[in-house]
């Protein structure tokens, strides 16, 4: 039996066998078959003139690029002056802005070791690709470009593009990630700070995660993130890890094989301290603090959290 000090995630499940092709490891093949997944949401219409009318625009009115900049005149917008160019010329400048027309979908993969596994359907990390992959394909869909990180302090993201292109880059990384647990993991928390460089107001985030790297994110990070921006987080999760049976279970610790037993209450507690508490408190907590979140069992569809694109409901 193993040591009752230790946490229940020192212990890796012995997973049930899969082939490579079947839920094991995400394969480019099906991850380029869910584009179909992404297509019952459509963008906005225009209106019947151009962009006016009740439809929505296209147009990101709170992502805003700069253009130029010129002389200052009565009844610009005093928090807009270019001080850097005023004080070079001796005369008041203004900036000038333009809305950007694409918006930036950008993915950020939780790639923690728990993540590397699963007893029903699939892993948990090729769930977590194909929600990507999803989420990827979407943007194609609504004209935005595409872009992907994970948490490395070596690894550059993926840098954004529009159309196919972008999301084929965004699919080509997902396959990587998820294959094997990558050795320089620097954790979700560094993953957002990386995101936070990037984001621009308007952007959308599709933040893809275990409850357990959720938790370990400082809770202020969260509403900085939604201030500007749409956040939506899909927390992975296994049937096993949620409802795990009353009896004694096989793992490996250290390379050997152990047996943990969860008929016993305190166990059992501690189980749901390890996995079901994050996803509980996940599931309350973000969306007090302006995020869309959602879990995403190994063995649900991989496009179920596609609901969480539409307009945001009234708390």
């Amino acid at each position: 039996m193993p040591d009752g000090r230790r946490s229940c995630r020192n212990y890796e499940p012995i997973p049930m066998p899969h082939s490579a092709a079947n839920g094991l490891i995400p394969t480019l093949a099906e991850l380029l078959a869910l584009r179909a997944a992404a297509q019952g949401r459509r963008p906005p219409r225009r209106g019947r003139h151009g962009v006016g009318g009740q439809a929505l625009s296209p147009l990101r009115g709170r992502g805003m690029e700069y253009a130029e900049s010129r002389e200052y005149a009565i009844g610009d917008d005093a928090r807009h002056i270019d001080w850097r160019l005023t004080a070079r010329s001796g005369k008041p400048h203004t900036k000038l802005f333009q809305a950007e027309r694409e918006r930036l979908t950008l993915l950020v993969a939780d790639t923690a070791p728990a993540l590397y596994f699963g007893t029903r359907v699939r892993f948990k990390s090729v769930q977590a690709a194909r929600a990507g992959a999803v989420a990827a394909w979407a943007a194609v869909r609504d004209g935005d470009r595409i872009a992907a990180l994970r948490g490395s302090m070596r690894e550059a993201p993926v840098a954004p593009a529009a159309g196919p292109r972008g999301a084929l880059r965004v699919l080509d990384a997902l396959v990587r990630w998820y294959r094997a647990p990558p050795g320089d993991d620097a954790g979700l928390a560094q993953a957002l700070e990386h995101a936070r460089r990037l984001l621009r107001p308007g952007s959308r985030l599709v933040v893809l995660a275990d409850p357990a790297s959720v938790a370990a994110v400082p809770a202020q990070r969260w509403p900085a993130l939604a201030l500007h921006n749409e956040v939506i987080v899909l927390l992975l999760s296994d049937p096993l890890e949620r409802d795990p049976p009353q009896a004694s279970l096989p793992f490996r610790a250290g390379g050997h094989r152990v047996e943990l037993d969860l008929a016993t209450a305190a166990q059992r507690q501690r189980w749901r301290d390890t996995f079901v508490a994050p996803l509980d408190a996940a599931l309350a907590q973000l969306p007090v603090r302006g995020v869309r979140v959602q879990a995403l069992s190994s063995e649900a569809p991989s496009d179920a959290w596609l609901p969480l694109l539409g307009p945001a409901r009234a708390a």
